[in-house]
């Protein structure tokens, strides 16, 4: 039996900012936009190469050996290692797709009066006792 040789890569493009969290640790963050990676178990070696980076574009290429991130700036490229590569990248219009309930005023002031009596002693009991009588059971 032979083990798959899985690789993913991905190149995020735009300005980034290289700042050292921790011993180990870096973060590159997109300065036009929200997108941060997180670089952990970071070579002693790239702290060259990081301090101070404000690369144009960045390529996370993810192995079982950890990840090759490949720094890109005017032209030259230069490829560091580390043990886990993070990229968080928030997407704001993820959501507006998908068929999701609005409360109107009403709804959510209904709302706020259960999980306000749900707090309360005996509250659960109450809401219980409301349920049960309007199922008719």
């Amino acid at each position: 039996m032979t083990a798959m040789s899985t690789r993913i890569e991905r190149t995020l493009t735009g300005p980034f900012r290289a700042t050292h969290l921790a011993a180990d640790t870096w973060q590159l963050t997109g300065i036009a936009g929200a997108t941060e990676i997180y670089l952990s178990g970071v070579d002693r070696d790239a702290f060259a190469v990081l301090d101070g980076a404000t690369p144009s574009a960045v390529t996370v290429a993810w192995s079982g050996a950890g990840a090759a991130v490949t720094l890109l700036s005017s032209g030259a490229s230069k490829q560091i290692r580390s043990r886990t590569a993070t990229i968080h990248e928030p997407r704001p219009q993820l959501y507006r797709g998908l068929p999701l309930v609005v409360l109107d005023d009403a709804a959510r002031r209904f709302w706020r009066r259960v999980f306000w009596l749900a707090r309360l002693p005996g509250g659960r009991r109450l809401l219980r006792w409301i349920a049960q009588r309007t199922r008719g059971g």
